[in-house]
């Protein structure tokens, strides 16, 4: 099978291109650090940088891969603060790499897949899409939001022959957690909300480092 695999330049996308590219499918990597991806290479994976918000370079990949199979949609990032603090630019960045991107790439391969009359795409959420934490409002509503796109798209691409799935991971060894809490503690610095985020930015860096932690991808 031909499978685009969306941020695969770390964490659950790199080790899923890999896994999949060594089962013998045709995996297309992409992610904005060229050079992340070069480490996939010697595996087979096929690797292009792409901006997962820039429409040009959307096009172009799916220009440059042509009708797939699978879709992973796995391109996101948290961004935690406190509402109150958290700009509107921000805020409209995190949607328009966890849902806008998302929708938009799914969007070109979806005549694709109706033509050969199968496809799947793979929307790579979050339990943070199940639930809320203080501080991840932004970040949590686009999760909220990529589940009801999910789902509204499942019902209506079934009678072409295309499912769409959702996956929820929970604590996985990657550097999500860490990330999280940096930016959690910049954006509520020297505000009144600023203990409590350092508690929380504290909790994440403990969470995202222990041992009960999954690996991104089970390897075999």
């Amino acid at each position: 099978m031909k499978i685009v695999i969306t941020g695969a330049s770390s964490g659950i996308g790199f080790e899923a291109a890999q896994a999949l590219a060594k089962r013998g499918h045709e995996v297309w990597a992409v992610a904005r650090s060229a050079d992340k991806l070069r480490e996939l290479e010697p595996f087979g994976v096929k690797t292009q940088a792409m901006d997962i918000t820039d429409e040009e370079q959307r096009a172009a990949v799916a220009a440059n891969v042509g009708t797939v199979d699978v879709l992973i949609n796995n391109a996101g990032f948290g961004f935690y603060g406190p509402m109150e603090g958290v700009s509107e630019a921000d805020a409209k960045y995190q949607f328009d790499v966890n849902v806008f991107g998302l929708s938009e790439m799914t969007k070109l391969v979806i005549p694709g897949m109706r033509a050969q009359g199968s496809g799947r795409i793979i929307n790579i959420s979050s339990m943070g899409g199940r639930m809320v934490m203080p501080f991840g409002g932004w970040y949590h509503a686009s999760k909220y939001a990529v589940e009801a796109l999910s789902d509204a798209m499942r019902m209506e691409l079934k009678p072409f022959g295309i499912d769409v799935i959702v996956v929820e991971p929970g604590g996985i060894k990657t550097n999500w957690g860490l990330i999280t809490a940096d930016n959690l503690e910049k954006s509520s610095k020297d505000s009144v909300y600023q203990d409590q985020a350092q508690k929380l930015a504290r909790t994440l860096r403990k969470g995202y480092s222990g041992p009960w932690l999954s690996r991104p991808c089970r390897r075999r």
